[in-house]
C-alpha cells in the first residue's frame, strides 16, 4: 500500500470511529430513556437494563454508519485540503480516483459490516431484546413485588401491596379483578407470597377474604389460605408480535401466504431496506468525494461546497425513509428506492471522473 493510502485510511478510520461513537452514544441515550420506566415502576437491575438497551446498539449502528462515514471523509479530506496536503498529491500526479481510493477501500469495509449487521446480527439481537422486553413486561413478580405502588399487569387487574419484607413475604394485599365486567373479584389478605407450582406460579394469599359481585349480588368469603393462579395474568411471550426486524432476509424477501397482504408488504419493505441501506455508504462517500475533489482551489474556504454536499447527502437519506414507508403501502415503488441510491452515486463518480483540479503551481508558472 502507497504511503499516502495508508496515511489518508488511517485519518478516516480513526474519524469513523469517533463519530460513530459519539452518535451511537447520543442516539442509544435517547432509546434507553425510553425503557427506563423498567427500573422505576418495575424494580429491575442496572445489569438487566443496560443489557436490554445494549441489545439495541446493533440496530442503532445499522443506520448510523453511512451518515456517520460521510461525515468522516467530509472531515477528513477538507481537513487535507485546507492544509494543502491534497494540493500537493494533486502537484504530485496523482488523479482523483487515486486520491478517492483510501475512502472508497475504507468503505468498502464498513459496507460489508452494515450488510453483516442487516443480515445477521441486528435480526438475533433484535429479537432477543423483544423477548426480554416482553418477558420484563410480563414478569409477574416484578409486578407483584412492588411496594405501595397499584399495578395494573394487565386491563382490568389491579394489584397493590403495602410492603415486603426481607424473607419476601408480602403484607398488605389487594387485588381487583374486573376484567369480567358482570364478575368483578376483590381479595384482600393480611399476608402472601410467590409460590411455584408444578402447574404453574401461583400467588399464596393468607387471613383474608374474597368479594365478588355477581348479577347484582355479593358473596363474601373468607379464607385462611387461597391460592391465586397468577399465571393466566401474564400474556403468552409465544403469540407476541413477530417485528420484522427480528427476521433474518431470506424471510423477509419470500411472501409468506398465511399473512394478510400488509404485513407481507411491510416485510418486502424492510428486506429491501436492508439490501439498500448498506449502499449508502459507498453512495454518500462519491458525493462527499464529488464535491472535494473537484472544482477550483480557494484559500479563503469552500463552506458553499460543504454545504451543498450535506444538503444533497440530507434529502437522499430522507428520501431513502419515505420511500421505506412508501414500499410497505405500495412494493412497485421499490425500483424508486434503488434509484435513489444508484442515480447519486453514478453522477458523483462522473464528476470525479470528469472534473480534476488544476495543479495550482503550473498555473502560477503559465501566469
Amino acid at each position: 500500500m502507497y504511503r499516502y493510502n495508508a496515511y489518508i485510511s488511517k485519518q478516516l478510520i480513526h474519524s469513523t470511529l469517533l463519530i460513530t461513537l459519539s452518535l451511537t452514544s447520543i442516539v442509544w441515550l435517547t432509546q434507553a430513556l425510553r425503557f427506563i420506566d423498567f427500573i422505576v415502576n418495575q424494580g429491575v437491575s442496572i445489569t438487566v437494563f443496560l443489557t436490554l438497551t445494549t441489545l439495541l446498539v446493533p440496530s442503532l449502528l445499522f443506520m448510523i454508519l453511512p451518515p456517520a462515514f460521510f461525515c468522516a471523509v467530509l472531515f477528513t479530506y477538507n481537513k487535507l485540503k485546507v492544509d494543502s496536503e491534497l494540493i500537493v498529491m494533486q502537484a504530485a500526479g496523482l488523479s482523483n480516483w487515486k486520491l478517492a481510493r483510501p475512502a472508497l477501500q475504507v468503505a468498502a469495509v464498513v459496507m460489508a459490516l452494515c450488510y453483516f449487521i442487516a443480515f445477521y446480527l441486528q435480526p438475533v439481537s433484535y429479537a432477543k431484546f423483544k423477548d426480554m422486553q416482553v418477558f420484563l413486561r410480563n414478569n409477574y413478580a416484578s409486578i407483584l413485588l412492588q411496594e405501595g405502588v397499584f399495578s395494573t399487569p394487565v386491563a382490568g387487574l389491579t394489584v397493590f401491596i403495602r410492603e415486603r419484607d426481607k424473607d419476601n413475604i408480602l403484607h398488605g394485599i389487594l387485588v381487583h379483578d374486573s376484567r369480567t365486567p358482570d364478575s368483578s373479584v376483590t381479595m384482600m389478605a393480611e399476608e402472601g407470597e410467590l409460590v411455584d407450582t408444578p402447574q404453574g406460579p401461583r400467588f399464596l394469599m393468607r387471613n383474608g377474604n374474597r368479594q365478588e359481585i355477581k348479577d347484582g349480588k355479593l358473596s363474601f368469603l373468607n379464607f385462611a389460605s387461597y391460592a391465586l393462579d397468577i399465571s393466566l395474568y401474564a400474556n403468552d411471550m409465544s403469540s407476541r408480535y413477530i417485528d420484522p426486524q427480528e427476521m433474518y432476509i431470506t424471510q423477509l424477501l419470500v411472501a409468506d401466504e398465511a399473512m394478510p397482504k400488509e404485513e407481507n408488504n411491510r416485510r418486502w419493505a424492510e428486506g429491501n431496506q436492508r439490501l439498500i441501506w448498506p449502499g449508502y455508504v459507498g453512495c454518500l462517500t462519491l458525493v462527499a468525494l464529488s464535491v472535494l475533489l473537484s472544482g477550483q482551489f480557494n484559500r479563503r474556504g469552500h463552506w458553499q461546497k460543504l454545504l451543498f454536499a450535506c444538503v444533497a447527502t440530507a434529502v437522499i437519506l430522507f428520501a431513502s425513509v419515505g420511500l421505506r414507508g412508501s414500499m410497505s403501502l405500495n412494493p412497485s415503488l421499490t425500483i424508486f428506492a434503488w434509484l435513489n441510491l444508484f442515480v447519486p452515486a453514478a453522477l458523483a463518480a462522473w464528476v470525479i471522473h470528469g472534473n480534476s483540479l488544476p495543479n495550482p503551481f503550473r498555473k502560477a508558472r503559465a501566469a
